[in-house]
């Protein structure tokens, strides 16, 4: 072999390694050419959660194919690259927005975003304390909201009386599932009661099976999760079980494809409208950097999946407390604390 092929072979495997070395996978999404550009970073959970960052890449693709935007997404492996990764999008890739999927971002969009003046950041599920710099656009939900009212359709399907709930990691957010799913069965069902367990885990579905198993041996038959990947093991858990008994409720988008004949329902989030309306406003130039756009049930933000497992009489009951949770006339808790006091008027 002469000396200029081992060169080129030793270049070759040099940028295999640190390719494959490195803190993120890249997706380019499809074929957009336009001059704008619009970025995405995931959380350790990945673009295939069947979850969170699932829907929010829906999002962009959304920009994609309706606004023409050339669009990009770096999935993070561990926490240690959501600095690196973002900073690539907004120094090498040039994005015009980078969107941070998550609050595990909290502390490295403040910081990137001071680097890259000129360019623009979204985060999803935090309004950094309320110290949103001026090139940050933070998008929050009402999760609570849309969590009472699956917390209704279990508390009024449940049989056994003992429902259970599945959170990721221990959060302030999470806690707003826990606390809205709770106060939701406890409205319908005085009787029922709530488990819960964490998987301290955004991607562990092992332990989302293990727990799941545990609640669904004890006695408990509907169980919902908000744990991004860990969800998987509950649905993966509840399909082994007796159907028409033990039922599963999804998160953040449609889940009933991982286990169509034992979901109940799902919560849904619409991260990729948010997304994808956050990002129209900044093409057209009608955005307003520097604030925290809220979405509940008023806005469209949150909502829940109407099944055929759902009866009428319970779907009339959640339709009926989903108006006057528009109207104002029921404000939802957002922690447990409040959950724990809380009784509809």
């Amino acid at each position: 072999m002469s000396k200029k092929s081992w060169v080129a072979l030793l270049l070759s495997a040099v940028l295999i390694a640190a390719v494959g070395c490195s803190g993120q996978n890249e997706n380019t999404g499809g074929t957009g050419e336009g001059d704008f550009k619009v970025g995405m970073v995931t959380d350790t959970g990945g673009l295939n959660d069947e979850s969170f960052n699932q829907t929010a890449w829906e999002g962009i693709k959304r920009t994609e194919s309706e606004l023409g935007a050339t669009i990009k997404a770096l999935e993070s492996k561990r926490d240690e690259d959501y600095i690196p990764n973002l900073t690539k999008m907004a120094k090498n890739d040039k994005a015009d927005i980078t969107w941070a999927v998550g609050f595990k971002f909290e502390k490295a969009i403040p910081e990137v975003a001071a680097q890259f003046p000129n360019a623009q950041f979204g985060i999803v599920d935090s309004n950094l304390g309320g110290n949103i710099p001026g090139n940050v656009t933070a998008v929050t939900f009402k999760e609570e909201e849309g969590s009472f009212l699956v917390g209704v359709i279990a508390g009024l399907t449940t049989k056994s009386n003992k429902v259970g709930f599945i959170g990721g990691i221990t959060s302030p957010l999470i806690k707003k599932f826990e606390a809205g799913f709770t106060a939701g069965v406890k409205a319908v069902n005085p009787n029922a009661t709530v488990t819960a367990a964490y998987a301290e885990s955004f991607t562990d579905a092992t332990k989302g099976r293990s727990l799941a198993q545990n609640m669904y041996n004890s006695g408990v038959d509907v169980i919902f999760h908000a744990s991004g990947g860990v969800g998987k093991g509950l649905f993966d858990e509840v399909k082994t079980r007796e159907q028409g008994k033990f039922w599963a409720i999804g998160v953040d988008m449609d889940q009933s494809k991982l286990a169509p004949d034992h979901t109940l329902t799902s919560m849904v989030k619409k991260v990729d409208v948010a997304v994808f309306d956050v990002t129209k406003q900044l093409k057209e130039g009608t955005l307003k950097p520097g604030t925290q756009i809220e979405l509940g049930l008023k806005e469209g933000g949150v909502d829940f999946v109407k099944s055929n497992h759902i009866s009428q009489d319970v779907l009339n009951k959640v339709e009926e407390l989903k108006e006057k949770i528009v109207k104002g006339e029921i404000k939802v808790p957002a922690t447990m604390e409040e959950a724990a006091s809380f009784k509809l008027q």
